[in-house]
Formats: structure tokens, C-alpha cells, sequence
């Protein structure tokens, strides 16, 4: 069956796993289990309310000069009474040069000049490997931002973009595009509202922005001063006087680069007795150079970073060259712990001595990340230190720690929902970390580590060994994008999980998977691979003989023939319920008998489709699903009113939108309470409780910051009741 409602019974397929060796705690690898996870998320912003966002990251260090740059963006932020529309500014140039400093620094000063607030959106972190999905997901950032709740962001990447443009046509903005690197990222983002400004920095190739209207600003390495200045300020003052030469020297090797002459100066500070001479000329000694960090033929930080390394104790060193393979953005402790096989509290400890090198920083989440160009030294130094087969080790340790934890979370979420991988052996030890006192919302959980889990899926669909623990977890992680529809990361997670259950000669869940897929490509217009998918996945469906497996991808081509062709759409709905049926899968018939009352009724037969209803209703009753049954009361009421029984369609619908309200399923409640207003106002209905239904439908979109509310706000605005 479908899984827009809530799943139906667990199913158990032949995939299996095994787990042995000592079990501490909830994270799991292929020998032991222990620590923790980390679980705190920034809250979002509160709905119902104008909010005022303040994300751009304060400044940590003090920053040094760049004042002909800040004069430059204040020249380009004209005074509003005199703007022709919004500013816009690309800053590029090599990474680690100080760009996101250089913004964070001007937002500092012109705090005031932006009054509807400053959000950023970092692309590092929402970079994926389908084309597009990041542009759509910084759009959701900014709406979510700007008070939109999460039930009410648009799917398609186009409706998201003209939500934002209305959102922001009333406020002065200021929305900084960090790490760009496609053109393409920038130019959806532009705000509307007059005297806004958005300001992208990325690295060279955006020049093309100049066409939108776009100033383009290079900005270069420090020069000789400045870099001075920088390591006075970090390192002392007197330090830098008594060796005039050295310091030169020192500013010369790390070429102005800031990310360099921070690591240098931090060296300089934490041990006293290193002399400026012996740092350099150990710098100068130094013939690697790591090609991810070049900004030239002889320009590289490798040398400082290799310096800062070689003083860290060997577990701390170690962990850092491991950490430099682990393939998602960022990470916790307890990922830490899996990943170089030390217990919490040395794991600690080694964390510690990482971000008092400056080679780790810690996130206000708790999580911890390297920089990019850090990053690329980690995991050069263990790709020359560790042994060749240590790298797939820790992958594995890493994918079956997510495994453990995302299939938790699933299972928190939606207990009885369809799944084919039988993870009971693996989770059977496992302490399940939502279940505890003050624990996390498992939704929250995965969405604060679902680019990690994207980055595993990514890493482990490369190992040979690892497809079967790629499609298991793909599968559970698939609950996270039915509550955020994060459709790019969706289709992809969804499409390595396919390929690897087919790797696995695992047709019902290759099967399961591919119609699962046909959600997210249906939601970006795909259809026609939707239904590629979809016929894929009837034919392993069929192969694979789970009457329950084939039930639930006709359910999904139901949902594809609705679009355009009523007929089939009621076929392949028969189809689910029959088979479902055969299956003693009550619920899956049930919710697919739903499905079919839909179509019917869509399809002009709402006397048959008050039949199916009825029915489906009654099933879902006495199984206590009492939101879908509410749900379905709803359809029964709209049966009722295209048959012009209004007194039935009234009580139908006040029972379904009380019992959703009950459920708290307030978007479900609100359709119900417009579709009964709009029905006792064609029949005459009392006027003032006509009102009451819309004001409390439009209490519920302006919570969520649906586009709809404005529509019923000049509804009950203009006393047109009737719209």
C-alpha cells in the first residue's frame, strides 16, 4: 500500500543481519555498540506570527581591514527612497580567502538598514547530486525562515520561488548565498521587497550573474599588513616586534590566506616558547602540497595544517585522519566513536584535543565539522597512514550505525508501516534512544542528520559489500520525506536504494522502493519516469510474490492514473484492495478502499463512492485508525454534497473536521471546515456559523503559513462569505 497515510503491518523479507560483540549503548557497528546521539536541533521559527530572522553566523575572530570592500557594498546599497529595486552582489574568490567573514562583518554594521531581518543559507550544506533540488531547498530555507510552516511550503521548485517573492515584496531583507557554485543557485533567491539585498559568495564562474543585475567583487588575500595585523592580534604583539623578519616570512608562506595565518597564529599562541624563526623555516621545509587547498602552482596551506597534526597525540590524530573519510557534513560524538572504535569518554577527549588545534570546529547543535579544505587534508593523511582496507571497515561501522538508529526513528514515527528489510536481530540490543526520557522527536532527529545519512547512502552504494544495508536504509529513511518533502534528496535516496536492492536480487524491496520513487518524480513533474518506475516495480512485485509488495504498488499507480485517467486509477485501486484482501491485510484494504471512494467520486460516481466509503470508514473504525477514518468521513461528505444531500454533507463533515481536530491533523480539519462553509452558504446556511468555520480554518493556515490564508482573509474581510 501507499504510505501517505499511515503504514499498515510489518512485513518481513529474506534480508538479514547480523550483530555480535559487546553492546553499550544505541549506536551500532559491526562488533560493538556504544555512545550516544545528538539530537538537538534549532528550533524553528515561530508560525502564526511576522518573523524577524537573524541567521547570518556571528564573527568568532576579530576581523582585520577589508575596508575598501565594505565600502564598496555599502556604495551598492542605495538608500531605499531612491532604489530602483533590490541590490545584488557576488563576492568570488579562492576558498578560505575570508568572504563569508567579509559579509557577516558588513551585515554586523548595517544591521539596521535590513528591518525585515537577514537569513542565510549555506549551499555547502545542501549541495546533492541532483540537478536543481538544492535551488528548491533554499527556497523551503527561506520560506521556513520567514514563518512558513513546513505543511504548507509548495513541492514544485517554481511555486516555492513565487511564495517567497510574495513573502518578501513588504520587507527590506538581507539573504546571503554562502558557497555557491552554480549561477543558477543565486538568481531564484533574489527577495522582491525594495531596498532588500542579497549577497552571494561562491567561488569564480559566477560571473554570468552580472546579466540579473548583479556587481561582481573579487576578493583577494590579505596583504602585508593586514596579515600582520592578524597574527599581532591572534599571537601578540610583542611577539610579532621581536622578529620583524620571521613574522614576514610567516605572512609571505600562508600568501594572505586567512584559514592559514589563523591555524599559524593559533600554533603561536598555545605554545609560547615556539619561536616565529623555527615555525617558519619548518613551514618553508614543507614540499607536499595538498591539491584540493592550491590557489596556484607554489600557493598552499597544506604545510600549516601538516604542522598542527604532526603535535596531536596518536588517538586524537588518528580519529582525525578517519573522521577525513566519513562522508557526511558533519558528525557527533557518537559517529566519532563508532568510526575509530573508542569508547565515549576517550572519544571526548580526542574531539577535545581536535578543537583546541582549530582542526575541528563544534557547531551550536554539538555536532562537529571540519573545514572543507581541512577536510581534504584529513583524508589525505589517512589515505597515507591507514591500511587500504581500513577504509571500507569504517564505512560499514558508520552505515550500520545510521542503519540502527534511522530504522528507530521509522519505527518511532510509523510502527505499522509497510517495510520488507527484517531488522530485528540488529535492533534487538539496541537501546532505542527516542523512547527515553526527554528524548527527541524522531522527525527532528532525521531532519538535523538527514544530509549525513544522504552522504553514507552515497559512500556505501560504492561498496559492493554494502547494497543490503543500502536499501534497508533507504527504505526507513523514506519516513523523513513524507513529513519534509526534501524532493531531490528524496528521489535520489530512493533511486540508490533501488538499484542496490536490485544488486541484491531483492525483488520485494526493489519493487517497494521504485514506487516510492514515483512520489518524488510525480511532485517534480517527472511523470513519465514515475511511470517507468512504476512499471518496474509492478513487474519485480511480481516476481517477488508478496501479495502484500503488489498490493501497494498498484496503490501507488492509483495514485499516478488519478491525474488524467479515472478509469485506471479505480482499476489499479481494486486491484490494492483485492490483493490486500488476499493478504488478510485489513488496513491496506481499507486505506486503498479510500482511495478507490476518492477516484470514484472524481470520476462523477458518488452514490458507488458513498458505498466504498462506508465501508472503508467502518474497516478503519474498528481498527482504531481513527485519523484516516476521519479523513475518509470527509470524502463522505463531499460524496454526500455532489449528490445534493446537504443535511448529510453537513453532518458529515462537522464530524469529520471535530475528529480531526481531535487527532491534532489541523490541515486535514481545515479543508474540512472551508469545504462545510462552502456548502451551507450555497444552501442558506446560519451566517455566523459559516464565519466561525472560516476564521477557525484561517486560525489553522496562518499558523502554518499557507498561501491560503490570505485568500480567507479577504473572504471574511469583504463579507463574502461564499468566496
Amino acid at each position: 500500500m501507499s504510505t501517505p497515510g499511515p503504514g499498515h503491518g510489518s512485513r518481513h523479507i529474506a534480508a538479514q543481519n547480523d550483530l555480535s560483540g559487546t553492546v553499550h549503548g544505541p549506536v551500532v557497528q559491526a562488533a560493538t555498540i556504544h555512545g550516544g546521539i545528538t539530537y538537538t536541533v534549532q528550533q524553528a521559527p515561530p508560525t502564526g506570527v511576522r518573523v524577524t530572522p537573524d541567521e547570518i553566523p556571528p564573527l568568532m575572530v576579530p576581523f582585520i581591514n577589508r575596508r575598501e570592500s565594505l565600502a564598496a557594498l555599502d556604495g551598492w546599497l542605495t538608500p531605499e527612497e531612491h532604489s530602483a529595486g533590490v541590490g545584488f552582489a557576488v563576492l568570488h574568490g579562492p576558498p578560505g580567502v575570508g568572504k563569508t567573514a567579509l559579509v557577516t562583518r558588513w551585515a554586523e554594521q548595517g544591521r539596521e538598514r535590513f528591518p525585515g531581518g537577514q537569513i542565510y543559507v549555506d549551499f555547502a550544506s545542501l549541495r546533492g547530486e541532483t540537478a536543481g533540488a538544492d535551488i528548491s531547498e533554499a527556497v523551503r530555507c527561506c520560506l521556513r525562515s520567514l514563518g512558513v510552516d513546513e505543511a504548507y511550503i509548495p513541492a514544485s521548485i517554481t511555486d516555492r520561488v513565487r511564495l517567497l517573492r510574495s513573502l518578501s515584496a513588504d520587507r527590506r531583507l538581507l539573504i546571503f548565498l554562502d558557497n555557491v557554485s552554480q549561477p543558477g543557485q543565486a538568481a531564484a533567491l533574489i527577495p522582491k521587497g525594495k531596498g532588500s539585498f542579497l549577497v552571494v559568495a561562491g567561488g569564480s564562474g559566477l560571473g554570468e550573474l552580472t546579466l540579473d543585475g548583479a556587481r561582481l567583487m573579487a576578493v583577494e588575500p590579505l596583504d602585508r599588513e593586514s596579515a600582520l595585523e592578524l597574527l599581532a592580534d591572534r599571537c601578540g604583539a610583542e611577539k610579532i616586534a621581536a622578529d620583524p623578519a620571521s613574522a614576514e616570512r610567516l605572512v609571505q608562506l600562508c600568501d594572505g590566506l586567512p584559514v592559514a595565518l589563523h591555524v599559524v597564529a593559533g600554533r603561536l599562541a598555545a605554545r609560547p616558547r615556539l619561536t616565529l624563526e623555527a615555525l617558519a623555516e619548518e613551514l618553508a621545509a614543507e614540499p607536499r602540497r595538498l591539491a584540493g587547498m592550491s590557489l596556484g602552482k607554489d600557493r598552499s596551506v597544506s604545510a600549516a595544517f601538516d604542522l598542527v597534526y604532526r603535535e596531536l597525540p596518536p588517538e586524537p590524530a588518528r580519529l582525525y585522519r578517519l573522521m577525513g573519510w566519513h562522508p557526511g557534513a558533519t558528525f557527533d560524538a557518537g559517529v566519532a566513536a563508532v568510526a575509530a572504535g573508542l569508547d565515549p569518554g576517550r572519544t571526548a577527549e580526542a574531539l577535545e584535543a581536535l578543537t583546541g588545534a582549530s582542526l575541528l570546529e563544534e557547531t551550536p547543535d554539538g555536532r562537529f565539522r571540519f573545514h572543507d579544505l581541512v577536510r581534504l587534508h584529513a583524508g589525505d593523511r589517512a589515505t597515507e597512514e591507514e591500511g587500504p582496507a581500513e577504509r571500507s571497515a569504517l564505512l560499514r561501522r558508520v552505515t550500520l550505525h545510521y542503519l540502527a538508529l534511522t530504522a528507530l526513528a521509522d519505527r518511532a514515527i510509523r510502527l505499522g508501516r509497510l517495510r520488507i528489510a527484517d531488522l530485528d536481530q540488529l535492533l534487538a540490543t539496541v537501546p532505542d534512544p527516542f523512547a527515553a526520557p526527554g528524548a527527541p522527536r524522531p522527525v527532528d532527529w532525521l531532519e538535523a542528520e538527514h544530509r549525513n545519512i544522504l552522504g553514507v547512502l552515497r559512500a556505501a552504494a560504492r561498496e559492493e559489500a554494502l547494497q543490503t544495508e543500502v536499501w534497508q536504509l533507504a527504505e526507513a529513511f523514506t519516513v523523513l520525506f513524507l513529513h519534509h518533502r526534501h524532493l531531490g534528496d528524496w528521489r535520489e535516496s530512493l533511486e540508490l536504494g533501488a538499484a542496490a536492492a536490485a544488486e541484491a536480487l531483492v525483488p520485494a524491496a526493489e519493487a517497494r522502493l521504485r514506487s516510492l520513487l514515483s512520489r518524488p518524480l510525480m511532485d517534480l513533474g517527472e511523470y513519465d519516469a514515475a511511470r517507468r518506475e512504476l512499471d518496474t516495480a509492478q513487474a519485480c512485485a511480481e516476481v517477488s510474490g508478496d501479495l502484500v509488495v503488489r498490493a501497494s504498488v498498484q496503490e501507488f499507480s492509483g495514485r499516478y492514473w488519478d491525474r488524467n485517467d479515472p478509469v485506471r486509477a479505480m482499476e489499479a485501486y481494486r486491484s490494492a484492495l483485492d490483493l490486500n484482501t488476499a493478504a488478510n491485510e485489513g488496513r491496506g484494504a481499507a486505506i486503498a478502499a479510500y482511495f478507490l471512494g476518492c477516484a470514484q467520486d472524481a470520476a462523477g460516481d458518488p452514490r458507488e463512492a458513498l458505498d466504498t466509503l462506508r465501508g472503508a470508514h467502518d474497516q478503519l473504525l474498528a481498527r482504531k485508525d481513527l485519523r484516516m477514518a476521519a479523513r475518509v468521513r470527509v470524502a463522505i461528505g463531499i460524496a454526500h454534497d455532489h449528490l445534493g444531500e446537504t443535511d448529510e454533507a453537513v453532518r458529515a463533515l462537522r464530524e469529520g473536521a471535530a475528529a480531526l481536530r481531535d487527532q491534532e491533523a489541523t490541515h486535514y480539519e481545515a479543508h474540512a471546515l472551508v469545504a462545510l462553509a462552502d456548502i451551507q452558504t450555497r444552501s442558506q446556511g446560519d451566517p455566523q456559523e459559516v464565519r466561525t468555520h472560516l476564521e477557525r480554518a484561517l486560525e489553522i493556515y496562518e499558523a502554518g503559513g499557507s498561501p491560503r490564508a490570505q485568500e480567507l482573509r479577504q473572504r471574511l474581510a469583504g463579507g463574502d462569505a461564499a468566496g
